[in-house]
């Protein structure tokens, strides 16, 4: 039996691949489905085998799995492409006759209404057609998504966005969502059960303007624009006119509540408490010297 992980040298597959092997996991039982050899060179550096294939060539994912094997489904990153590209990886899977595929979604599963969510929603569904024992690790945002710009969020002095100031979100860091991959991996007692996976706290965007302001020791405030200027900021940016109104709509999602939730399944699944939204903007703080 193997553990296979697609989209294994991105940033959360990496992390879940480090989980699997600090947890005991030989490097040469884990997969990693790459692009490319050259882009699972530090994997196979590692031990770790890999299967080169791609989510838009469904042919590329023949001999990706075996009976028994588990699988990690990391989530495309394209949205409005995803339900195509992971059917590809779904139907090989229940063509091999897989013990378990794990699906990152988006956290409320079902109940998530933005249409960031619509690729997920429509995979969980593809998944339960399958009739394959699944796990659904339904995400909310990775809290590096909002500290990856931490160096220009000091320098402009703002943290900008179309979130009201009474709104919270409750993330938590890409390495406490790879935990919890790799724990239903190997573990027991995860097999088709649905996982909604969120920090232990939510946080207020002027709570984190005030803590990067805070660590950086450069006043740094939230402003709360209305959705069209907060697009306008986004196309002028360079991202396309589409994906500006999904980013805004997830704004929206967050005034009423979306992504507020914090039940408490990702630290059980860890067996610790998630990573506050501090030490991440610390660790990203770290990086700018």
């Amino acid at each position: 039996m193997s553990i296979v992980i697609t989209g294994a040298n991105g940033h959360l597959g990496r992390l879940a691949v480090a989980d699997l092997i600090a947890r005991g996991v030989p490097a040469d039982r884990i997969i990693g489905v790459v692009r490319s050899v050259e882009k699972g060179a530090e994997l196979a550096g590692q031990g770790v085998r890999l299967h080169v294939a791609d989510y838009d060539r469904p042919d590329s994912f023949s001999g990706a799995f075996a009976a028994g094997d588990r699988v990690l489904l990391i989530s495309g990153s394209e949205p409005g492409r995803r339900g195509p590209q992971h059917k590809a990886v779904i139907d090989a899977a229940a063509g091999a006759g897989v013990a378990q595929l794990a699906y990152t979604g988006a956290f409320g599963g079902p109940r998530a209404w933005f249409r960031l969510a619509d690729d997920h929603r429509e995979t969980e569904d593809l998944i339960l057609a399958s009739g394959l024992p699944y796990t659904f690790l339904r995400n909310n945002w990775y809290s590096e998504i909002y500290t990856g710009d931490v160096a220009g969020i000091v320098a402009r002095g703002a943290v900008t966005n179309a979130v009201a100031a009474e709104s919270r979100i409750a993330t938590a860091s890409r390495a406490d969502f790879a935990a919890a991959a790799a724990a239903v991996l190997t573990g027991e007692g995860h097999l088709n059960r649905a996982y909604e996976l969120s920090g232990d706290s939510a946080w207020s965007f002027g709570e984190f303007a005030a803590e990067v302001s805070r660590q950086s020791g450069r006043p740094v405030s939230h402003v709360t624009v209305a959705p069209a200027e907060l697009k306008a900021i986004l196309v002028g940016a360079g991202l396309p006119d589409a994906f500006a109104d999904v980013l805004v709509e997830v704004d929206d999602a967050i005034n009423k509540g979306a992504l507020a939730g914090t039940p408490g399944d990702l630290a059980r699944l860890i067996g610790r408490p998630t990573t506050p939204i501090a030490d991440t903007i610390a660790a990203d703080l770290a990086t700018l010297g």
